[in-house]
């Protein structure tokens, strides 16, 4: 059995990914240039394909830091508990940081994240994120870049997870129900 034969439908497919990433990249570059040297902070395990689709399309200088945060196990709603498990590297103080985050839900781990870097002193902060679903949004948290508004459906691929697969999915799917009490 095929792990495609798991999802349910495609909601965004990989040309409307690539297509809206370079968009993003541009957006991105009218903002930043070379002097600001910004560090891009990839929020994983989610946003790494996200982050290196990204950078490919930004023409300034710019640094990346990777920190691994955890709010959803293995569920397909966040248990609104955040923890961080991987901690930057790069120093933030006076640094302009751009988060890069997969998706934005419920807001409980971007808003986790935004108050612990503000304890780090950075010049600015901004959000890039592939995915937002406002309608969960449970704390207003501000998000710069979006690449896509969606439903409120656990989705998966491009890097996104449930239970730790599915990552490998080149689009953005909505898993069957029946998969979720299999796993």
């Amino acid at each position: 059995m095929s792990l495609f034969n798991d999802i349910e439908k495609v909601l965004i497919t990989t040309d409307d990914l690539q297509a809206r990433i370079a968009e993003l990249g541009q957006e991105m570059n009218t903002v930043y240039s070379d002097d600001d040297l910004p560090l891009l902070v990839c929020i994983l395990k989610g946003a790494y394909m996200f982050m290196a689709d990204l950078t490919r399309h930004l023409t300034f200088r710019h640094e990346i830091d990777f920190m691994e945060i955890s709010s959803y196990g293995k569920s397909t709603t966040s248990s609104g508990v955040v923890r961080i498990l991987l901690d930057l590297e790069t120093n933030i103080v006076g640094r302009n940081v751009i988060i890069v985050e997969d998706i934005v839900d419920s807001g409980t781990t971007l808003d986790y994240i935004l108050r612990n870097f503000a304890t780090r002193n950075p010049a600015t902060v901004r959000v890039a994120a592939l995915l937002s679903k406002p309608s969960r949004r449970r704390i207003d948290v501000p998000v710069d870049f979006v690449g896509f508004e969606i439903p409120d459906e656990f989705v998966m691929g491009y890097g996104m997870d449930y239970a730790e697969q599915y990552r490998n999915v080149p689009y953005i799917g909505v898993l069957k129900p029946e998969v979720y009490q299999r796993i």
